[in-house]
């Protein structure tokens, strides 16, 4: 059992960099951000495997999850950081889970046809929520920067099975560039231009990630014996799974304006392998 020292009023873990507390803030990061997949969710939901159902939608309804998703993305981003209060943290995830939960009724009752005008309502009330949980965590949501982290927790979601290559860390490096001349282009220009080509971008780097989840939702929705309570349930899982996943990643960026980007890197990589999550299979 690891002993404790006491340094700076705060209990620190021999062999960690790390407070104790915020050590234990990032664990529960680790486990949101490498922890099962949506389509392993979906699958306990719906008993069966959503992630291959999702694999086999017809080609008509996967071109209508790809074009619902990119254009979804663009318009997003700017309705909510205007609406977005700046004077409450609370990240009120209940109230965005509740309104997500009705959006998956419509869908629901009326099927894959509905995705056009579900999705757009359902990921601009899940990137309002993201953005409370960023506010909530120190994030100021007038840096380019710190908005454009908001969307990226919609590409932290595309793992599809793959060895960790496609972890937490490797989603973020692979949107590094993109973000930091988005955010550039932002800075010089005052405002969010979705059509500048550092932002189409990355918006199509998330878009690529993010459809993959859509297109589970999608196929799980499709499935004959749901209705429009489990519509419902999936959109309520859908929220809940990114609003866990922004509190992760926002909890590690916080952490890494504290202790430095290697110190939380190190601890992050450390508690992967005691939690036994380094170098498996991602479910």
């Amino acid at each position: 059992m690891q002993s404790v020292v006491i340094a700076a009023d705060e209990r620190v873990l021999v062999g960690s960099e790390l407070p104790h507390a915020d050590r234990e803030a990032l664990r529960l990061a680790v486990r949101s951000l490498e922890g099962p997949s949506f389509a392993a969710k979906l699958s306990d939901l719906a008993g069966r495997p959503i992630e291959l159902l999702g694999r086999a939608l017809p080609e008509r309804v996967a071109g209508m999850v790809s074009e619902a998703t990119a254009s979804t993305l663009r318009q997003a981003l700017r309705l909510v950081l205007l609406t977005v209060p700046k004077d409450r943290p609370d990240p009120q995830t209940r109230t965005h889970r509740a309104l997500a939960t009705l959006t998956g009724a419509m869908g629901g009752a009326f099927g894959v046809a509905a995705l056009p005008v579900e999705l757009p309502v359902s990921t601009t009330i899940m990137l309002r929520a993201i953005a409370r949980i960023a506010q909530s965590e120190g994030e100021d949501l007038r840096d380019p920067e710190a908005a454009l982290a908001c969307l990226q927790v919609f590409a932290l979601a595309g793992r599809t099975g793959h060895l960790h290559e496609s972890g937490y860390f490797a989603a973020r490096a692979a949107m590094a560039r993109s973000v930091i001349h988005a955010a550039r282009q932002i800075a010089e220009r005052g405002l969010i231009d979705e059509t500048s080509s550092a932002m189409v971008r990355l918006l199509a780097q998330i878009g690529a990630r993010f459809g993959v989840t859509v297109s589970q939702k999608a196929a799980a929705q499709a499935v004959p014996v749901l209705g429009a309570v489990s519509g419902a349930a999936i959109n309520a899982a859908f929220t809940h799974y990114f609003q866990s996943l922004a509190k992760g990643h926002f909890t590690v960026r916080r952490l890494e304006r504290r202790h430095g980007k290697a110190v939380v890197r190190r601890a992050y990589e450390q508690i992967m392998r005691e939690e036994g999550l380094a170098g498996r299979p991602t479910p």
